[in-house]
């Protein structure tokens, strides 16, 4: 009898769906023809065409999805409406809200409770011009709406999860807007200012406001920023940069100590940043606290990509980045291993890097530290509101017009994952109280601002955001597939209970990756205070607990739960880790090593790029 073929399933596997995506991508519109791909299908040829309509819908947008936003609108309303049980639920809530708060009016003064308070990082309601009536109505007004809304936005059934984080945003982001506190006249605090100064602060606001929009403008730095100067009194610490090419300096520092550990630090900072939050004032200079510990010191110094960047790669930032750097780290310390940091996305390439070299260079690392960078995104926060398919592709779309993606583009999406503090807090400060506050140094780094090339965002965002292929083990670097569990050096990990960037239980998830022994720290502090916390500077504290092969892997609630709090710096338990995992001491090896002479002062050219 003859055999027969097996008969194709009416419908494709999800798995076989997305290898025909994939393979229709890379061959153009003739795949779905059934005739043979050429790489120059009708699809690809007018590809440019999309790119160019998505690019001018994100002008109009602001850099958001509509689709996306839509898709989220409707999938939250359609389900709410098919569920009779939560719009009852919802009906409940919202009496028994208003009956609360009819109670506590009707009895104020009395010493009633206050039915509703504010969430604990919630600070606009502090003044005691609050407790006044009628703005402690005004307050518990608008914190009872918020305690609706966030009830109506969470838990409707059938919802999926992404689209109800972005309604739950979109009502918090609504929220913030039409708060009490940001208008003149339920603002208690604002008004009484207004009345003693019979409304110069409001004078001295506008012409805050007016500045603020010219410096946008012109994309100048935020008022004050000016009075810090790279080089002059940040980024300050004596060295030379001793390697360039065409996307990295390296910067060695000059010893502080007559003798210095046998193996060296290289700091790999992330390229959405300039290094110098690394070594800010010479009092939070993390840079400084090493040199002065005994360490030889090496900064990796980013190039701020240009459009003619437009096809650096991640291959390109692990060769010219990582890999220069340590070849020139060994011609300076020749045979030494070099304990390696990463900071955030510089953290990220870090690990990816560090499971390439276990099998090319495998003794050129003595331990690996990782401030605040994800290995695994499954879970990474509220950043990924503004991350899925259709965002990706208007963001794909927007940095192949320009050849990057720009510094405002991401200070805005940051702002927003903290509009109260960043945007509207700042707004009731500047221009409804006219008061100026203070620049510090972390604030004017902030406001330096890096570009990002369109290739390697765009690998990033599809390869580790979108595919989370470097947790599932399908990630490549330097045209090989990398594991992290072929890491094998010490690991001290540190993440910041506040970070809204990469959160600390989606940083924790480096324990299931690797069996490399792991310490993980949990600092106070958000992504960047948490991060920069020397000692002996504000009350702080952290937590630290060792890991090792064999051990139990804890859920991060069963290792808060069970890891005491410790006050200071997570710093000082950093210092004492590398020097548990140095060697000795020796004397301070040359700038630059024997025969190469060093190519300018600190803090090099690089990092002064605009």
């Amino acid at each position: 009898m003859k055999k027969l073929a097996p008969v194709s399933p009416a419908f494709p596997s999800a798995k076989a769906e997305k290898q025909l995506a994939r393979g229709v991508r890379e061959r153009g519109d003739s795949a779905w023809l059934g005739q043979p791909g050429t790489g120059d299908g009708v699809f690809q040829r007018y590809r440019d065409l999309d790119r160019w309509l998505l690019a001018s819908i994100a002008d109009i947008s602001g850099g958001l999805a509509p689709a996306t936003l839509s898709a989220a609108a409707v999938d939250w309303w359609i389900h709410l409406l098919a569920s009779p049980a939560k719009r009852l639920d919802l009906l409940h809530e919202a009496a028994g809200t208003w009956v609360r708060l009819a109670h506590w009016g009707c009895t104020a003064g009395t010493g009633t409770a206050c039915p509703f308070e504010p969430l604990p990082q919630d600070k606009r309601f502090d003044a005691p011009e609050w407790q006044a009536w009628p703005f402690a109505a005004y307050a518990q007004a608008f914190l009872g709406l918020q305690h609706i809304w966030q009830r109506a936005t969470n838990g409707v059934p059938g919802v999926r999860p992404h689209h109800e984080a972005m309604v739950s945003f979109g009502a918090r982001q609504w929220l913030d807007m039409v708060a009490p506190s940001n208008s003149i006249l339920t603002n208690p605090v604002v008004l009484k200012r207004t009345l003693i100064e019979g409304g110069a602060n409001l004078m001295r606001g506008a012409l805050h406001a007016g500045d603020d929009a010219l410096r946008e403008a012109l994309d100048q730095p935020p008022a004050g920023a000016s009075a810090f100067k790279v080089g002059k009194n940040i980024a300050v610490t004596p060295g030379k940069v001793i390697l360039r090419n065409r996307l990295a300096e390296l910067i060695q520092y000059e010893p502080t100590t007559p003798r210095t550990h046998r193996e060296p630090v290289l700091l790999v900072p992330a390229w959405i940043m300039k290094y110098y939050i690394l070594d800010l004032s010479p009092h939070n200079s993390m840079v400084k606290a090493l040199l002065d510990r005994g360490f030889t010191v090496f900064m990796v110094s980013w190039k701020n990509p240009v459009a003619e960047d437009r096809d650096t790669s991640l291959d390109d930032y692990f060769h010219l980045g990582v890999e220069a750097a340590l070849d020139a780290i060994a011609r300076v310390m020749p045979g030494a291993p070099v304990h390696a940091l990463g900071y955030c996305l510089g953290g990220t390439l870090l690990a990816m890097a560090a499971a390439a070299l276990s099998r090319t260079r495998p003794r050129s690392l003595k331990s690996l530290t990782l401030l605040a960078a994800q290995t695994d995104f499954t879970d990474p926060g509220e950043l990924s509101l503004f991350i899925d398919d259709g965002q990706v592709e208007l963001l794909d779309a927007m940095m192949w017009r320009r050849g990057f993606l720009d510094e405002r583009r991401m200070k805005g999406a940051f702002a927003q994952l903290r509009s109260r503090d960043l945007i509207w807090s700042y707004r009731v400060m500047n221009y409804l109280m006219g008061v100026r506050q203070p620049v510090s140094d972390l604030m004017a780094w902030n406001s330096d601002g890096t570009r990002l090339p369109y290739k390697m965002h765009s690998q990033y965002l599809h390869t580790l955001f979108l595919d989370n292929a470097l947790a599932h083990g399908q990630a490549r670097l330097a045209g090989q597939a990398i594991n992290l569990a072929d890491i094998r050096v010490p690991i001290f990990n540190v993440g910041a209970v506040q970070d809204h960037v990469a959160p600390w239980r989606s940083v924790f998830k480096l324990h299931g990756l690797t069996d490399a022994e792991q310490t993980f720290v949990l600092t106070a502090g958000g992504h960047n205070v948490g991060i920069v916390n020397p000692p002996d500077q504000t009350p702080t504290s952290h937590r630290v607990r060792r890991w090792r092969a064999g051990d139990r892997i804890l859920t991060p609630d069963e290792w808060l739960e069970c890891t005491p709090a410790t006050d200071g710096s997570w710093w000082t338990a950093w210092f004492e880790w590398l020097a548990r995992h140095s060697s000795g001491m020796r004397k301070p090896p040359r700038i630059g090593g024997p025969g190469t002479r060093p190519l300018g002062a600190a803090p090099g050219r690089y990092v002064l790029e605009r």
